[in-house]
């Protein structure tokens, strides 16, 4: 990867074999997920530090080929998802460490690993520190693709009545298929107000906002007072959801914070649940398309232009 800002600085280039280190595994690729962060990380709205040019990417599935002084031998000819520290998975050929890599079990194809792996972990670690329990109603942003996707599945699966949001119609079939009973279009600028009138006086347990930005502020007086919980993950809208100390305090709500590396280790201790998930059918991988690694370019584009209904694979 090439400094700049463009999809097209993503340009395929011959290096070196790489070789693991002390503590490393070598995965021959099978699939790359294109992830919505590495966008904004090319983008350079989450810089990173590391010189340029770079090997892009977080996550990769393949077999494991070769390994580092003082790695288990067993994991040797094993499929695995590996997760890197931000660059390195767009390629043939991955180094991770070897604490890194989730073993896929039997029965689960590696496309698939590849495609639920990021998705279906955070997914579970939303769920589990929301606490949601049967019979709650929850609201959850974005609920056709990616996490929200596999949000709306887990809940509808544990009881939970699902309320959730897409933009357009095409979004709102891909949300009631993932679970959710009822779907609203964030889009409309009255949306909050469509809310308030499918909850007929009632109100939502739990906020899964991964819009951010003013998303929230119409939704406050919706959310159950004293016990409604917000858990903000995402910004699509371009900035954090903007909401006050006061607007909490006085409705009694809590907001969560899923960032940082303090999360992203929660996230890391539900990958093997989210495979495991996926091979009891709980989550679901939606794949949009598969393509050549040397398009990884076009797969940036698809997702920052909102038209990847699924995960988008790379194949080497």
């Amino acid at each position: 990867m090439e400094d700049g800002a463009l999809p097209e600085v993503l340009v395929a280039r011959e290096v070196g074999e790489p070789r693991p280190g002390d503590g490393q595994v070598v995965v021959r690729t099978e699939a790359v997920p294109v992830l919505y962060p590495e966008t904004k990380v090319r983008a350079g709205a989450f810089p990173f530090p590391a010189p340029l040019p770079e090997v892009f990417g977080f996550q990769a599935a393949g077999t494991v080929v070769d390994l580092g002084a003082g790695v288990d031998r067993g994991l040797l000819g094993a499929r695995v998802v590996a997760s890197t520290s931000g660059f390195g998975s767009y390629a043939e050929l991955v180094v991770a460490e070897a604490d890194s890599v989730t073993v896929i079990p039997d029965g689960l194809t590696t496309e698939r690993a590849a495609a639920i792996l990021m998705s279906g972990s955070v997914a579970l670690a939303l769920m589990q520190t929301a606490a949601v329990a049967a019979g709650e109603t929850v609201l959850i942003e974005a609920a056709a693709t990616g996490v929200g996707g596999r949000l709306a599945q887990l809940c509808a699966a544990a009881g939970v009545r699902v309320i959730g949001t897409a933009g357009g119609e095409q979004k709102a079939r891909l949300a009631r298929d993932n679970g959710a009973r009822e779907v609203l279009d964030h889009t409309a600028p009255d949306w909050a107000d469509q809310l308030a009138d499918l909850l007929a006086g009632g109100t939502v347990d739990v906020v899964f906002d991964s819009i951010g930005g003013d998303s929230l502020t119409p939704l406050l007086d919706r959310i159950t007072p004293l016990r409604g919980r917000i858990l903000s993950y995402g910004w699509l809208d371009g900035a954090p959801a903007r909401l006050g100390v006061t607007d909490l305090i006085l409705r009694g709500l809590t907001l969560t914070g899923c960032a940082g590396s303090a999360w992203l280790g929660e996230v890391a201790r539900q990958r093997p649940a989210a495979l495991t998930a996926t091979t009891q059918g709980l989550l679901t991988p939606s794949i949009h398309s598969i393509l050549p690694l040397i398009a990884a370019a076009d797969a940036h584009r698809m997702l920052e232009d909102r038209v990847a209904f699924g995960t988008v694979l790379l194949r080497p």
